[in-house]
């Protein structure tokens, strides 16, 4: 770099300012001022009197600033001046050559909140070395086992750290050599000039970023910095805490300040972000009272008022500007390392005049009295200086170290988050193996933490020193466990090389954290409550989560010291040490003496029940730990060495653990119920997995140490003296307390499970020969034994290591399948299977040398006798203190012995084998005459019927007594294996005899079946024969219901032309007899016309499922909104769904009644909306909101004669001036006397003479339907809610837009209903659901009725600008363009308001059957040529022409329609668009629309479609489909047909000017067929959107503060949820950006995933959601909620498909219902900020 030529010409441009003496305030140019800096013998006092000008000019408007120009100041003024100095030339160009210098190896991005990182479970050297996205998705780690976790804030991304990983340390960006460069010009080029710059610059910074950064004076700023005038101008500065809630701030200051709600939001939400904020500018004397009142509001409801101060505005604007000053100092050290080491020395370096410590450790000292915002600054510039250069990260990691007990202290006094605090960098200098062993070594760092450890527990210490967490104060202890956390860390790998100094260092670290448990050992004692229950259950959960805490790290010191021999001896020594100091006050307390089977223990006294208690010996565990160490490693011999053997105390080691046995034991035995819950509270957690690795199991352990090393029979001695059964086993106790005995009985049962687990428990490496990886599947067996789990469930069961692993995934497969996203356990083959009936015990593993004696506890004469006795007590009647599960647990001790024997007599001969469990067991009880052996009593055991259950069990265990006594007779093992199979030839044949047997036990009771089954019938026949003439009657009956039920399925195959719905050839209605029974009475009632109403339950909902253009705006207000015409994008529609279930009308009003009432005097959140008539259906529980009344169809039948006879008169060409005439003639009589022009259609001959106003009825009328009053007011009542909530109105019974909802309504939810059947490519009416077919039938048959509940002259209306679209003789200026509505509901509606024209004042009519089949055939006709004509103009020409078809009939139609159509429209539309391509795009286009008229006219008229329509055939159904609804397959015909009918409506309605505007705007037609809507694609990969949530900047946000993104799976939009930065008002309330999203995407219904926490949530206006289950899914086929396990989760499409099909059945609403039903929750998610 050139620096020097460049510095010398900025020197001589500034030789003449020098020359002259200008002060530097008048220089200009930055340039000139660098020069003018370097000229100055003392820069830092030059810079200082710079910023003492500059800064508070710049930052003077500290309560309104102007952010942009503020910055811009800074950058011009200071910031350019600054790198002009720093590299002697234009610091762009110098910026930009540094940036494509060399990549740097590490990557060093520091995470915010809520930032997602990974961890590979295969090459990580522990779970805290974590990568960054991007790091993540470049690196190899992308096809690992990995894991994703959601970031708390403060991380560093490990990328280019080699100790981090095992295998690839860089991603692509990080490699060494990525951006071209090699290792030697990694080192960013700078020359000696500038690194001497930086020399000077840096100190200089940093220092004044220190010093005002711990600037404690409030009003006057340091000497050197007061060159102004002092202005008085305060500020009342508040500060953030965790104390207060954010409301409560929010009224402090609106009652301090006087302020509106919106200036009070707006502080608190800036202190919250950045820690403090000025709230009020002026004198000193009135920022002094705002501080007072502030202080004063928020003591008022808080203990602590809130933290204010009063500063001066200069001190401010310097503290503001040190920390931006800060930033800077980022963005240049980011460019090279030269940079950050200059600045790492600069704050290291000691003033040597100055008692201060070096600049970082003032830094780190304050941290916890600075603010949020400031912290967050300097943390970033500790990590991208000290923590990107490992030298420097050494120095750091030793300051820390140096200062780690204050800095812990003042962490515990402060109230700030952890991942803010200083205290929380621990993670980045611990977890380094090079550096942990250095801090061990050179400042014995484990010491340290210990040490601090019991320095801020002093509180909890009692005069026993021992802790005692009574009145504990969470939080604190909270911060405790961070303390804890870094002795994790610090341990988390194990050294590979031991040095002298570090097993000293380590040693003394040890000994120091036995200290610690020291003061926990026998903590929190307690007593059994005796009379009266305890009266406030002591605290109990603090003891328990320092020990849950504390679980890794015990095996953590275990293993570290396990990985030396001599260091685990010293350290075992040393544990020794501190047991036996804890256990004095037992080894001076008074003896007792036990006596049994001739074997005396002398033994301290002391019962579980009467004295005190403690279930916490970490101390004792730790050693259990030690010694099973020793064990694997087989130094236990050389343990005299260190502990002499008179000093070893076993009996002394073994108390405390089986103290805590026996209190489980009693606690089982509800000896101890009077102790409250804490007691069962700490029992449970004793054997749960996340502490039972260092608690029971530990206990169990110590256990057989002591059976190890200890006399069998002494020691079993003990543990019944322990247990309190010594008695109960010396002589019979004659008691009638049943509380007593069932007592003593528990005991027993749980004192042998013990025994059991003693001498069986060998599943430990060290206690037996086992590895971990048969341990763990020991445990998975055991699990799923108790039945199939998912992987996340065995997981959770499993003990975790301290990189949270189970070991799970290397051994499931060995012992399990995987079915159905859960694991089964692999059964062995059936043969065996068979084979054994009883369950023995497998034999265990073999017990480690150190641990062989454990078995003689099976073979010593207490042992006998105390089976001997059981067995005894099961044979005498009088006694009851036995139970079957005391002597299951015996039959198992005596399986455990015969096992071990016959496996130590297979392996070596007899005269080796000293264990003799056969002869002790088959030796007699006493000398007396009826003694017993154990043989004896096994045989009469089983002749006891309350055994039968067992009988299995003791035949196995006899069996193996011979095979034993074979062992013992033959000593060659040849033999031995012989007689062995002759045992087992022995099963085998007894196994034939019981098979024989069952088989002809199975044949005797189905003979005996059969002859019962046979009397049956005999009598059967007999009633029937006597009772002949009533059972042919119900019979009958009974057929004839079911006949008219089932007609429509059963009847005979009927001839085609019935199968048509439209016409002169229509088939007959198809109508049944409906009975149906009331969901709520129970009663039975036919639907008839004239019937009390009876009501489907139904749900009414807005709906955007099928639009063609989301997010459309609803251009006017429901009051305004025209709903007659529906735009052809079906943007917005009505979908009325229905559960399917029947009440009658009364009914329903009462349930309605009764819910009103019921939710009036409930508390908790309302799960509906009752003001809007919502309820729950009484019988499946879906959301509900209004009833539609079930009327039945009205049959119509043709005289088919009669209409063959009206085809020669009705032609279309008649039909048109008919209806012309008609509606004229309605339009004479409304104009009182005007006469208005009749409209003409035709030319000349065809004069108005021929068509009056009365031809209509000569075609055949009848009278109209009268329904009953109950039909009409539930008619009504639905017409209304379907007005309300399609325009979301208030109610109003008369308003004129009523029936055109209906008609929408009944449009839009078959559309919906088509929509879907088509998307799961079903059968049009095979594949209905019951729901939606009696929703189709009840809607349909009520839109008929509706009519007659309005004046007839408003539905002629509506009919006539219905009409209006396709005869445009009657087209008036609001008609819409025929490309800007859909067809389909003008279809609808046209023919549900024909009737109308039927009615005059004199008399109700309404049109015959045969005259409705014709008005229905020439309509849908009309309507289906205008649809026609609009598919072929919106046609897409852009498509590829994929195949050129034959030439068929039908494409040559099209091509001559389309030439003519041409004729009309200008040229608008091309003629060269190939004939069959017009066709197929016609034919698919239309299909659709044909689709919904089958099921239209359907569900109208009742007619039976043709029978493909009910089965799946895509192919033929287009024709199926035209002959039911009367169309010739070529549908062009129809325009030939009625040629000169129609070519005057083609031509005018082609010539409408807003058509032909439509085809010029091309973009903005919708075209045939409508593309289906469907949920976003989304990645198959989960972590690809992260990555798009990780680029996500909230729009409304100028911070970088990670937001909650969450992803609208309807259109893809990325919002920023649950914030108050994106909130809006809608209606006078505040909603979150989610909500107020969903009113405009879904018509407030959504499905929204929140990207971070890997959720669905679907919402519903603006107060009600649920959670749901996600699409993705891990491995193991489960969903990860919160990213709590962090697996690798990729898209589960037929989960996907589920949600899609949710929202396309409209059930969003129901499944919200629903989950709040069976979640009620007093205080439930505020949905509405979402």
């Amino acid at each position: 770099m050139q620096a020097s030529v460049s510095r010398k010409m900025a020197d001589e441009e500034a030789g003449a300012t020098e020359r002259m003496e200008v002060s530097p305030d008048l220089l200009q140019t930055p340039q000139q001022l660098a020069s003018w800096w370097d000229q100055q013998v003392d820069f830092d006092t030059a810079f200082l009197h710079h910023l003492a000008q500059l800064v508070p000019e710049i930052y003077l408007a500290e309560m309104d600033p102007d952010l942009e120009k503020q910055e811009e100041s800074i950058q011009t003024s200071i910031f350019t001046p600054l790198e002009w100095y720093l590299f002697g030339e234009d610091p762009d160009i110098c910026l930009e050559k540094l940036k494509h210098s060399g990549a740097f190896q590490l990557c060093g991005k520091v995470f915010k909140s809520g930032e997602t990182t990974y961890s590979c479970r295969d090459c990580a050297i522990d779970p805290t070395c974590v990568l960054c996205m991007d790091c993540f998705q470049n690196s190899v780690h992308k096809n690992h086992r990995y894991k994703m976790h959601t970031s708390s804030g403060g991380g560093f991304c490990d990328c280019g750290d080699t100790e981090a990983w095992k295998t690839g340390p860089f991603c692509v960006s990080h490699e060494p050599g990525a951006a071209g460069t090699t290792k030697e010009n990694l080192r960013c080029p700078l020359n000696e000039e500038v690194i001497a710059q930086a020399r000077k610059l840096f100190p200089s910074v940093i220092k004044y970023i220190v010093e005002m950064t711990i600037w404690e004076e409030e009003k006057e700023l340091p000497s050197e910095l007061q060159i102004r005038e002092k202005n008085e101008r305060y500020y009342c500065v508040l500060f953030n805490d965790e104390h207060h809630s954010y409301d409560h701030v929010i009224y402090s200051l609106q009652r301090a300040l006087d302020c509106e709600l919106a200036e009070a939001q707006l502080h608190t939400t800036a202190i919250d972000k950045e820690g403090r904020r000025a709230v009020k500018a002026g004198t000193f004397a009135a920022c002094h009272e705002a501080k007072e009142d502030i202080k004063s509001h928020s003591e008022n409801v808080s203990q602590h008022p809130l933290h204010v101060e009063v500063l001066h505005s200069e001190v401010m604007a310097h503290q503001k500007f040190a920390l931006r000053l800060g930033s800077w100092m980022n963005k240049i050290m980011s460019y090279s390392s030269d940079f950050r080491q200059i600045f790492c020395q600069a704050c290291l370096r000691e003033e040597p005049s100055s008692e201060n410590p070096c600049l970082i450790s003032r830094l780190m000292l304050w941290d916890a009295k600075l603010y949020k915002g400031a912290r967050k600054i300097l943390h970033e510039l500790i990590f991208s200086s000290f923590f990107m250069e490992m030298e420097y990260k050494k120095f750091f990691a030793m300051e820390f170290v140096k200062y780690y007990k204050q800095l812990q202290k003042e962490y515990i006094s402060d109230d700030h988050d952890r991942s803010i605090s200083v205290t929380a960098l621990s993670v980045q200098m611990f977890t380094v193996p090079t550096l942990a062993r250095h801090l061990i070594e050179e400042q014995n760092v484990i010491s340290v933490i210990t040490e601090t450890l019991l320095e801020v527990l002093p509180e909890y210490l009692d005069r026993n020193n021992k802790f005692n967490f009574q009145g504990y104060s969470q939080d604190k202890l909270g911060r405790v466990y961070a303390v804890i956390c870094d002795l994790k860390y610090i341990l988390i790998s194990k050294p590979t090389v031991w040095t002298e100094r570090l097993r000293m260092q380590f040693l003394k670290g040890f000994q120091s954290f036995l200290k610690i448990l020291t003061c926990m050992q026998g903590m929190e004692e307690i007593r059994r409550q005796v009379g009266q229950h305890i009266e406030v259950d002591p605290d109990w959960e603090a003891a328990i989560a320092i020990q849950m805490q504390l679980k890794n790290i015990l095996l953590m010191f275990q293993e570290w010291c396990a990985c030396d021999e001599e260091l685990l001896l010293v350290a075992y020594k040393e544990c020794h040490k501190a047991v036996m100091r804890c256990s004095t006050s037992f080894m001076s307390s008074s003896k007792t003496v036990v006596q049994l089977c001739g074997h005396t223990l002398e033994t301290k006294s002391y019962r579980v029940s009467e004295d005190l208690i403690s279930i916490h010996l970490p101390l004792s565990r730790t050693l259990a730990g030690l010694h099973v160490h020793l064990s694997r490693l087989g130094a236990v011999a050389r343990l005299h060495e260190f502990v002499p053997f008179e000093d070893f105390q076993v009996e002394v080691l073994v108390e405390y653990p089986l103290r805590c046995l026996v209190l489980v034991a009693q606690v089982v035995a509800e000896m101890w119920r009077r102790n409250g819950l804490s007691l069962i509270s700490q029992v449970y957690y004793y054997q749960d997995v996340k502490c039972r690795e260092e608690m029971y199991d530990k206990d169990i352990i110590m256990l057989q140490i002591g059976a190890s090393l200890m006399d069998p029979n002494k020691f079993l001695l003990l543990v019944l003296q322990r247990y309190e059964l010594a008695h109960a086993f010396n002589k019979t106790i004659s008691t009638k307390d049943q509380d007593l005995i069932t007592q003593y009985n528990t005991l027993i049962e749980e004192m042998l499970q013990v025994l059991i687990y003693i001498v069986g428990e060998r599943y430990v490496p060290g206690v037996g020969n086992v590895t971990k990886e048969e341990v763990t599947m020991r445990e998975i067996i055991h699990l799923l034994c108790i039945g199939p789990m998912p992987h996340s469930a065995i997981a959770k069961y499993l003990p975790e290591n301290e990189n949270n692993e189970t070991g799970l995934e290397n051994v499931i497969n060995k012992v399990a399948t995987f079915k159905l996203n859960i694991y089964r356990r692999k059964r062995e083959n059936k043969k065996t299977k068979m084979k054994v009936k009883t369950l023995p015990p497998p034999p265990p593993p073999e017990f480690c040398p150190a641990f062989s004696k454990v078995v003689n506890l099976l073979d010593c004469d207490i042992m006998m006798y105390i089976l001997r006795t059981i067995f005894e007590r099961a044979l005498d009647k009088d006694s009851n203190l036995w139970t079957e599960r005391m002597l299951q647990m015996a039959f198992h001790i005596l399986a455990l012995g015969l096992l071990e024997e016959k496996q130590q007599l297979q392996k070596a001969p007899e005269e080796e084998v000293t264990f003799d469990f056969y002869h002790k067991a088959s030796r007699l009880g006493s000398s007396a005459m009826n003694a017993q052996n154990i043989q004896m009593l096994l045989e009469k055991l089983k002749g006891i019927p309350q055994l039968e259950g067992q009988k299995d069990m003791i035949t196995w265990i006899l069996q193996m007594f011979d095979t034993v006594k074979r062992l013992r007779e033959k000593s060659c093992l040849i033999v031995a294996a012989s007689s062995g199979s002759e045992s087992i030839k022995n099963d085998e044949i007894i196994h034939d005899k019981e098979k024989a047997e069952r088989k002809r036990k199975a044949e005797a009771a189905r003979l005996h079946r059969q002859k019962i089954m046979a009397q049956m019938s005999a009598l059967q026949k007999n009633f029937i024969e006597t009772h002949k003439l009533m059972y042919d009657n119900s019979v009958s009956e009974m057929s004839g219901k079911e006949d008219s039920i089932m007609e429509e399925e059963s009847t005979p195959a009927v001839s085609d032309y019935s199968r048509i719905a439209l016409g002169p050839k229509r088939g007959p209605s198809v109508t049944e007899k409906e009975v149906l029974t009331c969901i709520l009475c129970q009663e039975e009632q036919e639907v008839k016309i004239e019937n009390n109403a009876m009501v489907l339950s139904a749900c009414v909902q807005k709906s955007t499922a099928l639009t063609q253009h989301r997010g459309k705006p609803i251009e006017f207000s429901g009051e305004s909104l025209d709903p007659l015409f529906m735009d052809p994008d079906l943007a917005y529609g009505t979908y009325t769904g229905s559960c399917g279930h029947v009440m009658h009308a009364v009914c329903w009003q009462k349930y309605f009644e009764a819910v009103q009432l019921s939710f009036q005097q409930r508390i908790h959140v309302d799960l509906f909306d009752l003001e809007s008539g919502e309820y729950l259906c009484p019988l499946c529980k879906s959301l509900c909101n209004t009833v539609i009344p079930i009327i039945p169809l009205q049959p119509q039948t043709i005289n088919s004669e009669n209409a063959e006879a009206l085809a020669q008169l009705l032609t279309l060409a008649r039909w048109i001036p008919t209806v012309l005439a008609r509606i004229s003639g309605y339009n004479i009589k409304h104009a009182k006397g005007e006469n208005p022009a009749i409209p003409v259609l035709f030319d000349q001959g065809m004069g108005d003479s021929t068509f009056e106003f009365h031809s209509i009825l000569s075609y055949g009328v009848e009278s109209s339907i009268k329904y009953s009053n109950s039909i009409k007011e539930m008619v009504i009542l639905f017409a209304t809610t379907i007005y309300r909530i399609g325009l979301k109105v208030p109610p109003d019974e008369m308003d004129p837009r009523i029936p055109t909802m209906t008609w929408s309504t009944c449009a839009f939810t078959i559309q919906a209903i088509e929509n879907l059947l088509g998307d799961e490519g079903k059968p049009l009416f095979g594949a209905l659901q019951n729901r939606q077919h009696n929703g189709l039938k009840a809607l349909m048959q009520f839109a008929i009725a509706q009519r007659s509940t309005c004046p007839q002259v408003l539905i002629q209306k509506h009919l006539i600008r219905l009409l209006s679209v396709v005869l445009p003789n009657l087209k008036s200026e609001d008609t819409p363009c025929l490309l800007s509505i859909d067809l389909f509901h003008v279809l609808v509606g046209a023919v549900l308001a024909f009737p109308s024209l039927y009615w005059d004042d004199t008399v109700d009519l309404q049109p015959s059957s045969v005259s409705s089949s014709y008005n229905h055939l020439y309509l849908f006709h009309l309507i289906t040529m205008a649809h026609m004509l609009q598919i072929l103009l919106t046609i897409d020409t852009g498509l590829p022409l994929v195949q050129v078809q034959e030439d068929s009939e039908e494409a040559r139609s099209a091509s001559s329609f389309l030439a003519e159509v041409s004729q009309y429209i200008s040229g608008c539309i091309g003629c060269d668009i190939p004939g069959w391509y017009l066709w197929v795009s016609l034919k698919n286009g239309i299909t659709p629309y044909l689709r919904c008229a089958a099921l239209f006219f359907h569900y109208l008229l009742g007619v039976t479609p043709p029978e493909d329509l009910f089965t799946n055939s895509a192919e033929g159904e287009y024709s199926v489909l035209c002959s039911y609804l009367s169309l010739p397959t070529n549908l062009f015909l129809l325009f030939q047909e009625y040629w000169h009918t129609v070519k005057p409506l083609l031509q005018r309605w082609c010539a409408d000017p807003a058509l032909l505007n439509c085809l010029k705007q091309n973009s903005a037609v919708v075209r045939y067929p409508r593309k289906r809507n469907r949920l976003i694609e989304l990645p198959d990969d989960y972590s690809c959107l992260l990555n798009q949530a990780s680029h996500f900047r909230c729009p409304r946000s100028t911070d970088d503060e990670r937001k909650n993104p969450v992803l609208c799976l309807f259109c893809g939009a990325i919002l920023c949820s649950q914030n108050i930065c994106c909130q809006e008002t809608v209606n006078g309330e505040e909603v979150g950006a989610c909500i107020f999203h969903a009113l405009h995407c879904g018509a407030g219904v959504c499905i929204f995933l929140k990207i971070r926490e890997c959720r669905v949530v679907l919402v519903e206006g603006k107060a009600r959601g649920c959670a749901y289950p996600a699409p993705y899914l891990d491995e193991y086929g489960e969903t990860d909620p919160g990213l709590k396990r962090g697996n690798p989760l990729r898209l589960s499409h037929e989960r996907y498909r589920k949600l899609h099909l949710v929202w396309q059945q409209h059930c969003i609403i129901e499944e919200i219902a629903r989950s709040q039903e069976t979640n009620q929750m007093l205080f439930g998610f505020n949905w509405q900020s979402l």
